[in-house]
């Protein structure tokens, strides 16, 4: 493994878990000090248990990237603990099913809503007050995590409201990436495809969506794992990428190649 990270300062949202746990860890093994963001203490636990096994550097910050108080002050803590901010890695989000997310005939005011202030307002968040550190800096890097779905429609992935959200967050970063340049701040977006995590169970268990795994992701004929997310983000973090903004890299299997 290489160290490309070697000292820099990144923060990892939705590290508790998933793609977040596997770039967390990814980070950490290239050498970088993660500040670790989750709402959930125990799984986030789990992860720094992990990261320092690893013999990795890791602090927790039990934080809801939904609220702007405490996003806030989280984002402050890592500046003081780690005295600057290198990069912001946003995974944090998620389906909006649970809070009425479906076609738009269907998804609720509510779900609308939630689902957006889930994965879009969240990543605002992050971005908004670390950038007040890189901006200082006139230096930084900052991923924000979009989706397949934020960039082509598909009738067995009817969750409208979700995939506004992952297509802001591509809007969201190409003008932020313009904006930012300036100040060497770099800006980009990756778009999973179907990945291996407890958030595509629901997909995993529906032989219709099973059967149309191989044709949708034919690389492999299968899911893809967080480990490849996180291995697209430790690029993008890194130096290796220091002539790169404003791009959303797929990492999909050859979903959107089609």
């Amino acid at each position: 493994m290489t160290q490309r990270l070697t000292n820099k300062v990144m923060i990892v949202t939705g590290a508790g878990s998933g793609i977040g746990r596997a770039s967390a860890i990814r980070f950490a093994v290239e050498g970088a000090q993660v500040a670790a963001f989750d709402i959930n203490a125990e799984t986030l636990a789990a992860t720094v248990q992990q990261i320092q096994t690893a013999g990795g550097q890791v602090r927790p910050y039990v934080v809801d990237v939904t609220d702007a108080g405490a996003v806030a002050a989280s984002v402050l803590q890592v500046q003081q603990d780690f005295d600057r901010i290198d990069g912001v890695l946003n995974v944090a989000g998620g389906s909006g099913r649970k809070f009425g997310d479906g076609p738009a005939h269907e998804c609720t005011p509510d779900g609308w809503l939630n689902t957006l202030q889930l994965n879009l307002t969240s990543a605002f968040l992050v971005c908004k007050f670390a950038l007040e550190t890189m901006m200082q800096q006139r230096s930084g890097v900052i991923i924000n995590l979009s989706s397949v779905l934020g960039l082509a429609g598909h009738a067995e992935f009817a969750t409208h409201a979700y995939a506004a959200s992952k297509g802001a967050i591509i809007s969201l970063s190409r003008a932020m990436a313009v904006y930012y340049a300036p100040y060497h701040i770099r800006v980009n977006v990756l778009a999973p495809g179907l990945i291996d995590t407890a958030m595509s169970q629901r997909a995993q268990q529906n032989e219709r969506i099973v059967a149309l795994i191989p044709g949708l992701q034919p690389l492999t004929g299968a899911l893809g794992q967080p480990e490849d997310i996180a291995a697209a983000a430790a690029f993008l973090a890194s130096d290796e990428a220091r002539f790169i903004t404003g791009v959303v890299l797929p990492v999909d299997g050859g979903w959107l190649a089609q």
